[in-house]
């Protein structure tokens, strides 16, 4: 049996949260607002990296992403005199989720219902992300470095799921802004 003839599991998953439609009520709930913030205007079009020519998304992800796995890189091969650094990149990477998530929302804005329902899992599995490292920072803050390392190993488990679903998101179903050159130029 090939792969075309059956997908992977995570594949059909996947397949099965776009045509998920209990995630309709959610989603419309959260659109008029989502597209008040995000959605509209000169903001959205700054948010979607219009500016640039393609999403800003992604590019932020890169920032957040790498600065959690540092610090747990950090955590599990730089012995204890690396600890304040994976604190600082810990906590740096929490400061970078807020553009992140905004430029995720102006991007979610403008996809398509089954991309909806895919982005609003992506959205609070990060979201769980998100308070996991920030249990992980506080954890660091008040000494307890060992909790803080397994919590962002737990993180990174969660957010491993979140990036799953974008990379999915943005590969498989194409949702990101770009400039429309890029759709007319030869491949």
């Amino acid at each position: 049996m090939n792969l075309i003839e059956r997908p992977p599991t995570i594949v059909r998953a996947t397949l099965r949260l776009e045509e998920a439609t209990a995630l309709d009520k959610p989603v419309q709930a959260l659109e008029p607002a989502i597209r008040a913030w995000f959605g509209t205007g000169a903001r959205a079009s700054v948010l979607r990296g219009d500016w640039l020519g393609h999403s800003v998304h992604p590019l932020l992800t890169d920032v957040v992403i790498g600065t959690w796995t540092s610090a747990s890189l950090l955590d599990l091969f730089g012995g204890g005199e690396s600890s304040a650094a994976a604190q600082r990149l810990v906590g740096s990477g929490l400061l970078a989720t807020g553009p992140t998530v905004w430029t995720g929302w102006a991007e979610w804005s403008a996809a398509g219902p089954r991309e909806k329902r895919v982005g609003l899992v992506h959205a609070v599995t990060n979201g769980l992300a998100v308070s996991v490292y920030a249990a992980s920072w506080i954890a660091r803050r008040r000494g307890r470095h060992g909790a803080g390392a397994r919590l962002a190993l737990a993180g990174a488990a969660v957010s491993g799921v979140g990036a799953y679903l974008g990379g999915h998101l943005a590969a498989a179903r194409k949702v990101g802004s770009r400039h429309p050159t890029y759709d007319m130029a030869p491949l």
